[in-house]
């Protein structure tokens, strides 16, 4: 463990709605929802009217009716997210990227160089703000959850220190909630065992919180609690999942548009899978009905793979076994992550049927893609046809 805050957690404020009200003058202090059928984001005035991320449009606009709704653009979001990364690089090279908004920075050893962490604090956000026009919070502390915490608990577009001495008196008296892994799920069991903050889960004995929770989420979150988290910044870290969905709004949507939307998001990971050099071994199909009700399907390949054809047949199979159900409930998400990611080989599963020539067309579909870009080249039954939106993915490091 440290002996100094020396963990930045750098955190983008609302960060599609701060690119829209950046970009677009007019949008600056009115409540702005990202999206449509479905809101992606929403702006800080949004949010204080009642607005939430996923919520329906129809729903946001009956609390907010004064909101301006505009269309995701995900080139502009990924633009500035490289803009901030290359300012965070430039800072120092121990840079942890956990998603294209959010990044830790292990700052301990600039202190003879450029100062002290609170003061690299400062001179990132204003760079932040003065080069790519953006907010961002950040929380500094000795460990990355501890700074994690920090920089949620300092926005918009705030700065928040937590020097060791101060640990407890920070973090004991938060939510449940604000540990890094509590969910509604597991905040509401918490609750129901009379665990209302940080401080009073810390008072418990680790077994009483494993009986409570499972052994390994229990002994994390207790672990947590009582401000034990030795992870250093990891510039080498690889994504244990990747992942793609797309927001698809209330309208009804035919087996086929689906199918289509699907296809979409395999190809998109599958690619991902190949450039990095990985594999992988489980499919899991996420999907959000109409009443919000979320829902997920898995199937655990024989072998682990990175073609197109085999993990679009299997992503194929669980949607299929779903059809039912979202034919009666509707959908307004549906996602796709590729999880036990592993090195790939030279080794491809043996399969019971003749694959044909998939490997040589993701071979020349891959080189088509890195010559003319990913917008070049796409399947025929995706012409002209509206596939939902698609969040932006932190590259993997290089």
């Amino acid at each position: 463990m440290r002996g100094e805050a020396t963990v930045l957690h750098a955190d983008l404020d609302a960060f599609y709605a701060s690119v829209e009200q950046r970009d677009a003058p007019e949008l600056r202090g009115r409540p702005v929802i990202v999206g449509g059928g479905v809101v992606l984001a929403a702006s800080y005035e949004a949010k204080a009217r009642g607005v939430r991320t996923a919520m329906g449009g129809r729903q946001a606009l009956q609390i907010c009716p004064d909101a301006v709704v505009v269309p995701p653009r995900m080139d502009a979001y990924s633009a500035a997210s490289a803009d901030v990364f290359a300012i965070f690089r430039d800072t120092t090279p121990l840079v942890e990227g956990l998603s294209i908004d959010e990044a830790f920075l292990e700052v301990g050893g600039l202190r003879r160089i450029v100062g002290t962490p609170e003061e690299v604090a400062i001179r990132l956000r204003e760079r932040v703000r003065a080069e790519v026009g953006l907010a961002i919070s950040v929380g500094v502390a000795r460990t990355k959850f501890l700074a994690k915490v920090a920089s949620a608990v300092s926005k918009p577009d705030g700065l928040l220190v937590v020097e060791p001495e101060r640990e407890e008196e920070f973090l004991l008296p938060l939510p449940v909630e604000r540990l890094w892994g509590v969910g509604a799920v597991t905040a509401e069991k918490l609750q129901r065992y009379g665990i209302r903050t940080v401080g009073q889960l810390a008072e418990l004995e680790a077994a009483t919180a494993e009986r409570m929770l499972g052994t390994a989420v229990g002994a994390h979150l207790h672990a947590l609690a009582r401000l034990r988290d030795p992870r250093p910044v990891d510039t080498t870290r690889r994504h244990r999942s990747i992942g793609s969905q797309r927001a698809l709004g209330r309208q009804a949507r035919s087996a086929d548009e689906l199918d289509l939307i699907l296809t979409q998001i395999v190809d998109r990971l599958a690619r991902r899978l190949r450039e990095g050099d990985r594999v992988c071994r489980s499919v899991v199909l996420r999907l959000r009905f109409g009443d919000f009700a979320k829902a997920t399907r898995s199937r655990t390949l024989g072998s682990p793979t990175d073609r197109t054809a085999i993990l679009l047949s299997v992503a194929r199979t669980l949607l299929t076994a779903a059809g039912p159900e979202i034919a009666e409930r509707g959908i307004t998400l549906i996602g796709l992550s590729l999880s036990h990611l592993d090195s790939s080989d030279s080794t491809q599963p043996e399969l019971p049927i003749d694959w044909g020539d998939d490997e040589r067309l993701d071979s020349v579909l891959d080189t088509l893609h890195d010559r003319f870009g990913a917008a070049s080249v796409s399947r025929a039954a995706q012409m002209g046809r509206d596939l939902g939106w698609s969040s932006p993915i932190l590259p993997e490091h290089e």
